[in-house]
């Protein structure tokens, strides 16, 4: 199978999510981060996806800030280990949204941190 030409990119996105019944996280968090790794053709439409895939996980996605695509990151001068060029790579391959991290939420301490 030939592989289409494609002008996605991936962004990197950090999901803040709040509580609702079924939606898996830790009891007695009040909610959790989500880093994400999302293709889309501009980070509008990655937001978009991640936002739709998370409520159709039955998450309450609350907030959404991006941090742009790998090359954006490197020009900030983040540091980026390979684990997370690989998901980005796969993340891109697949067009997909990959949740690459997750850190739930304790008590209101945590989201002033945010």
């Amino acid at each position: 199978m030939a592989k289409r030409d494609s002008k996605q990119q991936v962004f990197t996105l950090l999901v803040q999510i709040g509580r609702k019944e079924g939606d898996g996280l830790p009891k007695g968090s009040t909610g959790a981060a989500l880093m994400i790794f999302a293709s889309g053709v501009d980070e509008a439409e990655a937001v978009r996806e991640t936002v739709a895939i998370l409520k159709q996980a039955d998450t309450a996605p609350l907030d959404v800030t991006g941090y742009g695509t790998l090359e954006e990151r490197l020009e900030q001068g983040h540091e980026i280990n390979e684990e997370e060029r690989a998901l980005m790579a796969r993340a891109l391959e697949e067009n997909a949204v990959i949740v690459a991290q997750m850190t739930p939420f304790f008590g209101d301490e945590d989201q002033a941190a945010l």
